[in-house]
């Protein structure tokens, strides 16, 4: 996760994670040193909606009666409590489609852990978004693909879906409920990407969190149709950055996820303008130890148990174990795990371009996942990787 705003305007130094970093609900996980990862929990497969970019193939003929049952999924909450995990998000499929969700949710928060809350939105009425923010839900990330409804509802195969999503926020906003949005970019609604940003802040959206696509699920067939190239990654990085200085950090924060390679540019950017809060900035993202956080400070359990080290990488290949058979502490403390030993070795030998890239120790070779999808090597060059041959991005602001 590139947290583009707190480098850019001297949020959460490396003083103030210092001072933060070591509770279980501090604001900046990402910085905060734990070895404790924030786990993805997918509850359900299930999905009012057929997103043709899905990384879990969702859809209402994809629910799973060999998914968690209620008693179940109280037992991995204790789990996660004893492993000392200090956040959970709820995602799916559709996790609103779990009849018991405020209930995993109430619980949660009485055994202390942090929830957030990954939605469609097209189910937040007012009474939901009630329910949600008396639950303990504390953030709602809402996925848009279009600042129209044309766009918005062929990505998501719904006819309605635009106007009920955006329809979300103000039902959040009036309960108490801080939400952001979510988007993955890309050939197809590439030229949304600044009227998303003007929307966000017209819905009273706290956070902008911009994906990149990652051939997994659905996303597989579509992979190469709809991915970006360099030139369009910096394009909208450009347009990122310039964006997160000129909206008050206050009002809304940016961050891009799945390419760690991004801290890259926005360093680079930061030089170009003397920014002051450079030194913070190169101290934060070196905190990284190595870019993806996947396997290490974060994990992913899929609505069958099974544990996977994020939520991209749920193929067989990088299925770590099962809740069902073992506790999340046992699971992931293994050390002879062979999936863990290849997410956490450090260093290893790259391939290709990102064998030879002077930046390798920033980004740690950029998306693993996407690599091997793309190359069926582990430690093969990060297809998606826009920096240069020589180590450099393309071009900057």
């Amino acid at each position: 996760m590139n947290r583009i705003t707190q480098c850019m305007h001297g949020r959460g130094t490396v003083s103030d994670l210092s001072r933060h970093g070591s509770g279980r609900t501090s604001r900046h996980l990402a910085f905060s040193g734990m070895n404790r990862p924030v786990v993805f929990w997918n509850l359900t497969n299930a999905c009012n909606l057929h997103c043709i970019h899905c990384y879990s193939r969702s859809g209402s003929d994809a629910a799973d009666e060999n998914e968690l049952s209620t008693d179940e999924a109280f037992r991995v909450i204790d789990d996660l409590v004893d492993a000392g995990v200090p956040l959970i998000l709820f995602t799916g499929g559709e996790p609103l489609l779990r009849h018991d969700i405020c209930d995993l949710a109430v619980y949660a928060r009485e055994k202390g852990l942090s929830i957030a809350l990954s939605s469609n939105g097209t189910l937040i009425d007012a009474k939901y978004a009630k329910r949600i923010q008396e639950s303990g839900i504390s953030y709602v990330g809402i996925s848009l693909d279009g600042a129209d409804a044309e766009i918005h509802n062929r990505f998501r195969g719904s006819d309605d879906a635009f106007a009920r999503t955006t329809a979300a926020f103000a039902h959040c906003l009036d309960a108490g409920l801080r939400c952001g949005v979510r988007v993955t970019l890309t050939q197809e609604n590439l030229g949304e990407l600044e009227p998303l940003i003007d929307l966000a802040v017209d819905l009273g959206a706290s956070r902008f969190c911009l994906y990149w696509l990652v051939p997994t699920g659905r996303g597989i067939e579509s992979y190469d149709r709809l991915q970006l190239d360099g030139s369009q990654v910096v394009d909208a990085l450009n347009l990122l950055y310039r964006k997160a200085k000129e909206i008050d950090p206050a009002q809304m924060e940016f961050l891009t996820v799945d390419a760690p390679q991004d801290a890259i540019h926005l360093l680079a950017s930061m030089r170009h303008d003397g920014s002051p809060d450079l030194p913070d900035a190169e101290r934060l993202v070196a905190s990284l130890n190595g870019g993806c956080s996947a396997g290490t400070k974060v994990a992913n359990i899929d609505h069958r148990g099974d544990i996977y080290p994020c939520q991209f990488a749920r193929s067989e290949t990088f299925r770590i174990g099962n809740i069902r058979d073992a506790p999340f502490a046992a699971i992931w403390d293994d050390d002879t795990n062979p999936v863990l030993q290849l997410f956490r070795t450090r260093p290893v030998a790259f391939e290709g371009k990102c064998g030879s890239c002077s930046h390798q120790v920033l980004c740690g070779g950029g998306c693993r996942v996407r690599a091997y999808m793309k190359n069926g090597e582990f430690f093969a060059e990060d297809p998606f990787c826009f920096i240069s041959e020589n180590g450099d991005s393309l071009k900057r602001v």
